[in-house]
């Protein structure tokens, strides 16, 4: 095994790490709102803030009308973080591009339910490629929709925009589709995780927190704070203090 391939291997074992065993509220930002000129240096920084995961919103222009970036920039980011890289697909078909994404660094890769792909095929070639896979519920998608998938995944991710743009308002009917999506969690047995995209900030996040949410996509917020491991810091205490609420 050469040097580099150790790395990558040593890398792998500190993100399943990240997602396997933080049981509190885990922050993943969206690198849509960074600074893309100087992402290295945004990326090392949040690194060493605390962050636990680099969100990835990859758009074709197809299946959302925007386009943003692909498996290269993924790669790129790879190569200078250790952090859990989080691939969210917002593209027509996303089984034709598994393999290159896992390829290009991906710990994580969710996929529309509404998208092209079959969802029980496209999970099992994610799990195939060796990574963690999620489905993805936009907002007028029934939370019912995902239940045939609920056990072949490990992450729901309920988007609480309209996909396609940031910097978008909280749609506040979506933390009912969260709720209905732990208390199914819970009265099945089953273990995945809940994430939410979009709108998320010192207002909305103790609200997804409380219906069951674990994963906050947050983007726009985070990079507008001039003390973001303040923030970040400030919304796991909120969890927190609403965790040792419910164990009360």
């Amino acid at each position: 095994m050469n040097l580099r391939h150790a790395a990558e291997k040593q890398n792998c074992k500190v993100r399943e790490r990240s997602m396997t065993l933080l049981k509190t509220i885990q922050i993943s930002a969206s690198i849509l709102s960074a600074d893309m000129a100087n992402l290295t240096a945004v990326t090392e920084g949040l690194e060493r803030d605390g962050l636990d995961m680099l969100h990835f919103d990859v758009m074709d222009g197809q299946f959302v009308p925007n386009i943003t970036f692909g498996m290269p920039v993924l790669a790129a980011v790879d190569h200078c973080t250790n952090l859990f890289l989080d691939v969210h697909l917002m593209i027509a078909d996303p089984i034709r591009y598994v393999k290159q994404f896992a390829e290009a660094g991906a710990d994580l890769i969710t996929f529309h339910i509404e998208s092209n792909s079959d969802p029980a095929a496209t999970i099992a070639a994610i799990h195939e490629a060796g990574v963690k896979a999620g489905i993805v519920l936009k907002p007028n998608t029934p939370w019912e929709e995902a239940i045939p998938y609920l056990e072949q995944v490990e992450v729901v991710l309920v988007m609480t925009v309209e996909p396609g743009f940031g910097g978008q308002s909280f749609l506040w009917d979506m933390v009912e589709k969260v709720k209905a999506l732990r208390q199914y969690a819970q009265e099945h047995g089953l273990s995945y995780q809940i994430e939410v995209d979009g709108g998320i900030n010192a207002e909305t996040a103790p609200r997804v927190i409380e219906a069951g949410a674990e994963i906050l996509v947050i983007g726009s917020y985070l990079f507008r704070q001039a003390d973001p491991k303040a923030a970040m810091n400030a919304i796991r205490e909120e969890a927190a203090g609403l965790s040792a609420q419910g164990r009360a």
